[in-house]
């Protein structure tokens, strides 16, 4: 059995018998707790109802903001409530940061072993609840229970990883030209952390990060987003569970202060380096912060990856690998295919094939196991596919599927094609973020080239060819950090994750532990 909430009765008899000062600072707190305590057991469903917590978490302790203020999460599929998490300050940030500061005097000692046992056990820990934890993303972020299991197995990963990863932080002897020196190489952990994260994948895009900066023997203080919150907090609670030491995972929940908070994760000298996934402005203004201390920063930043195909291509496959590609949570994924170039002589076949496949796509509310595809984050998403999509309209383009806001509650959006976009649409340069797969025609493989790397950006590019000249030709000469060739699935624990040009800097997944490492030289002399 799980522990359930304490009765009202005796939580009421707990806070009469405290002394009056007591009494007046709790009673808010004892009223959000019954509050919370019902919408738990009325929204959330879980099997392990512990998971909820609607508090932040600095030094161990759940804590509300000292002001009282709160943020409200919804349901994006159905707009209801699921609770509140604190409104945290400038105040919050500093403590939350000192507390990490602190235990990295012990955290950052501890044996290579010691951490990779922990992180094997939060990883067991988040195998355990997956059920659970995908009921958590699908009802704040909205994604289908289906893609919620998958982000949380994706999530995990990252755990199994970097626990093997933490072993495996090898020095080197740098031989010397002199024979009474001898140059050895160490690697140490950086310290203190900021990591901030965004909603689109809540678990995923914290643990690739944390399993990293926890593996090299980092302490972090986490800001996740408003919309998503509970993920990150149910994260803290198996930390906990598995062992993690407090200080070591600080979380500060926050909205209307968030440019207060980040700048105080940015400049604060206790903190050693910056990772922060996001759009290309914001990264930007953290850059500039982080540069007043010359903090380590990694930045996965916007994207707006091409998606060609060839004529030589296998036609169905590269349908798949759109619809894989283009329509994974609803296409609010940064890797996602937002510009897709087809050759001219088998431009009919394939959009006829994605519009009939788009068509039996089934939106709806994610936990509905025949729902297909959720719904969009909030409205300012839906604002911007709507006017992607007129713009795209106003310049000749055809809607073969979709173009619409879906009617009733949520923010849906009908998963769209449109064919003939002119190569000077607003879709082609802004990144859409949602479920329109906007089809655009080309002659020859060197204009193609030309339109894909057209943009400031260059996170992801995917295209579909059979002809092995033209796979390492196209390959090699995208402008873009990872390349999927007939495939529309690139994204795993085990392989480097990042971009170029103003789509970041630094690496995650694969050998990204040595973003949280510094290299010390030792030389030995008078031998």
């Amino acid at each position: 059995m799980f522990p359930q909430p304490l009765p009202f009765s005796h939580a009421l008899r707990v806070l009469v018998k405290a002394p009056i000062a007591t009494r007046q600072s709790n009673r808010s707190s004892l009223s959000l707790w019954y509050r919370m305590a019902s919408t738990n057991a009325n929204v959330w469903g879980l099997q392990d109802p512990s998971l909820i917590k609607y508090q932040s978490y600095i030094d161990g302790k759940w804590v509300s903001a000292k002001e009282g203020g709160t943020i409200l999460v919804t349901n994006p599929a159905t707009g209801e409530e699921l609770g509140t998490v604190p409104e945290m300050g400038l105040e919050e940030a500093k403590s939350a940061i000192a507390a990490a500061g602190n235990a990295f005097a012990s955290w950052g000692k501890t044996t290579a072993r010691h951490r990779h046992d922990i992180l094997m056990k939060f990883y067991n820990l988040m195998r355990e609840h997956n059920d659970d934890l995908a009921r958590i993303i699908t009802l704040e972020n909205g994604k289908t229970l289906t893609e919620a299991k998958g982000e949380n197995a994706y999530s995990a990963s990252f755990m199994e990883w970097y626990a093997e990863e933490a072993v495996r932080i090898y020095g080197e002897h740098i031989p010397s030209p002199f024979t009474n020196i001898r140059n050895v190489v160490i690697k140490q952990p950086v310290g203190v952390v900021s990591i901030l994260t965004p909603w689109n994948f809540p678990s995923a895009m914290i643990t690739r990060k944390l399993g990293a900066a926890l593996a090299a023997g980092c302490t972090a203080v986490i800001k996740p987003p408003p919309e998503t919150p509970f993920s990150a907090l149910a994260l803290a609670e198996l930390s906990r569970r598995a062992g993690v030491p407090d200080g070591v995972i600080n979380i500060v929940t926050t909205q209307k202060n968030v440019i207060e908070v980040g700048r105080e994760m940015c400049e604060n000298k206790i903190v050693r380096k910056i990772s922060f996934t996001g759009s290309t402005p914001v990264a930007k203004s953290l850059y500039g912060m982080a540069a007043s201390t010359l903090k380590k920063v990694s930045i996965e930043a916007g994207g707006n990856a091409p998606f060609i195909v060839f004529d030589d291509a296998d036609i169905d496959q590269a349908v798949e690998g759109a619809i894989l590609c283009k329509f994974r949570g609803s296409g609010q994924t940064c890797v996602c295919a937002n510009r897709i170039y087809v050759q001219s002589s088998v431009y009919a076949a394939f959009a006829s094939k994605l519009a009939e496949k788009v068509t039996a796509f089934k939106v709806g509310n994610g936990l509905d196991e025949t729902t297909t595809h959720g719904p969009l984050i909030h409205e300012r998403a839906i604002s911007k596919v709507v006017r992607h999509v007129e713009d795209a309209v106003s310049r000749g383009a055809q809607v073969l599927v979709g173009g619409k806001r879906v009617d009733g509650a949520g923010t849906f959006f009908a998963p769209t094609v449109l064919s003939e976009v002119p190569a000077g649409a607003l879709s082609n340069f802004e990144e859409t973020f949602g479920p329109v797969a906007a089809l655009t025609k080309f002659e020859t493989e060197e204009e193609v080239i030309a339109l894909a790397n057209n943009a400031d950006v260059g996170l992801a590019g995917y295209f579909f060819s059979r002809d092995v000249g033209r796979v390492w030709r196209v390959a090699e000469a995208l402008e873009v950090g990872m390349v999927g060739t007939n495939t529309g699935m690139i994204s795993h624990a085990t392989i480097p994750f990042g971009g170029v040009k103003e789509s970041g800097l630094g690496r995650e997944g694969g050998h990204g532990i040595t973003e949280y490492l510094n290299q010390k030289l030792i030389t030995f002399g008078g031998l």
